[in-house]
């Protein structure tokens, strides 16, 4: 038992020293790039270095990256003020146009401004201003 201890120790110890053979690295005429133990005949060989650990890929995304998040980010907030904007005025325009409709359809006297001067719009003029608010209200409101 002892025995198989001190060689499974000892197999162990000697694993590094296994693993750290030389590897050569070379880019033949097609431009194919090949790893080997030993180097080719003729060709110019590079000694990779096995020992030290090969650098992780960078955890942060490349600053390229991170602007072009950064804009695309900038424009979908100002996308988002643009919309809410608009859902806003859309918002102020349809609740004046419901005004304007119960006024039209409460009030049979109805008075309009032309020409800096009160008109007052006779049954047909108002039916006309109550389909065509209706009308608006129907396209453009929901």
């Amino acid at each position: 038992m002892r025995t198989l201890a001190v060689t499974a120790a000892l197999l162990w110890l000697l694993m590094p020293v296994a693993q750290a053979a030389q590897i050569y690295k070379w880019v033949d005429a097609q431009g194919v790039t090949h790893f080997d133990a030993q180097p080719p005949a003729g060709n110019a060989a590079t000694a990779v270095d096995t020992v030290k650990p090969v650098a992780p890929p960078p955890s942060s995304p490349p600053k390229a990256a991170t602007d072009g998040a950064a804009q695309q980010k900038a424009l979908d907030n100002q996308v988002k003020r643009q919309v809410a904007e608009q859902e806003q005025q859309l918002e102020k325009f349809c609740t004046g146009a419901r005004t304007n409709l119960a006024q039209l359809n409460n009030n049979p006297r109805i008075r309009q401004e032309v020409d800096g001067e009160l008109k007052r719009l006779n049954e047909e003029e108002r039916q006309q201003k109550i389909r065509e608010t209706q009308q608006m209200i129907d396209e453009h409101c929901s």
